[in-house]
């Protein structure tokens, strides 16, 4: 363990006022090898490092995102192309995942099924972050009947339930991936939009938001520069956590059959496919749906540590 020295520095006379006594001496913390203050930002990656849930849960949301991103670097079986004579195999060396019932290895499927729903889900959560944090910012900060307005609509969505208010958003959008983001997006607007209006009347009340608007500035400027900045850090959290629900409620529209059709790659699509062959081919189901459930978790754990950093920094 790295030791520290204490370093006392003596006031000069010019550092007390006339008439006061001298102040006390200050005690400051110094690095024995290079006489700096001690970086915080070592001390934080120390702090991360001794948290092995949260470096697991971050490995697993890299690789998945590497999997999108490239995933020929992690396996060489095409993701639609099957081979008859090695149908319904269990995992092995040579297929990690099994295989199905047309002979396709189910881990390709997997990982080039990752781009698809990882695109989704980025639609999603973007589609909510920034309408629910638009809405939100206006609830909040120009309050009076905007703020009745915006809240009341707010709450209509909070009391359906986010999985049917996506169904009924999606038959009037259409099937597919990209209106199954919409809608899981849409539903979770209000989530969004409470958060931003709680931080947005929280930092109103600031004082540095009362000195700009008395010295005469705009008020969408006063909402850019300094509301919005100062709010974003729970908003962001959330972002990080609903990122999790929104994989999982893509995942099971897709297993609803509302995704992408056949043969493309989707982890719902997926599950589904497997649920024929669950007696005789368990890992049709089970693999992917321990995908989904890992990366689920794992973004829960990310947004818990967004949410605690947050706290501390209060």
């Amino acid at each position: 363990m790295t030791q520290q020295l204490v370093r006392q520095t003596q006031p000069t006379a010019e550092d007390s006022a006339p008439g006061e006594p001298p102040t006390d001496p200050v005690v400051e913390a110094v690095s024995p090898v290079s006489g700096s203050p001690v970086s915080v930002r070592r001390a934080a990656a120390a702090g991360f490092l001794r948290k092995p849930g949260l470096v697991l849960s971050v490995l697993v949301v890299v690789l998945v995102i590497l999997w999108a991103l490239i995933p020929t670097a992690f396996t060489q079986w095409p993701p639609d192309t099957g081979v008859p004579t090695d149908r319904l195999k269990p995992p092995s060396a040579e297929h990690w995942f099994g295989t199905d019932s047309l002979g396709r290895d189910l881990f390709s499927r997997v990982v080039h099924g990752s781009a698809t729903s990882l695109a989704a889900t980025a639609v999603a959560v973007s589609v909510g972050l920034v309408a629910g944090s638009a809405l939100g910012l206006l609830a909040g900060s120009l309050r009076g009947w905007v703020d009745d307005a915006i809240m009341r609509v707010m709450d209509v969505l909070l009391a359906i339930p986010s999985l049917l208010l996506s169904l009924a958003l999606i038959t009037v959008l259409g099937f597919g991936t990209i209106n199954i983001a919409i809608a899981v997006g849409v539903a979770s607007v209000a989530n969004f939009a409470r958060i931003m209006r709680a931080e947005a009347l929280r930092v109103g009340t600031a004082v540095y938001v009362e000195a700009a608007r008395s010295s005469g500035v705009r008020w969408h400027s006063i909402l850019l520069r300094h509301v919005l900045p100062n709010a974003a850090g729970p908003v962001l959290a959330l972002s990080a956590l609903e990122f999790g629900m929104a994989v999982l409620s893509i995942s099971s529209l897709s297993f609803l059959g509302f995704g992408a059709p056949p043969p493309a790659a989707e982890w719902g699509s997926l599950v589904a496919g497997g649920r024929d062959y669950l007696v005789a081919a368990w890992w049709l189901v089970t693999l992917p749906g321990v995908v989904i459930a890992a990366v689920v978790l794992s973004t829960n754990r990310i947004s818990h540590a967004f949410q605690d950093s947050e706290r501390n920094t209060r």
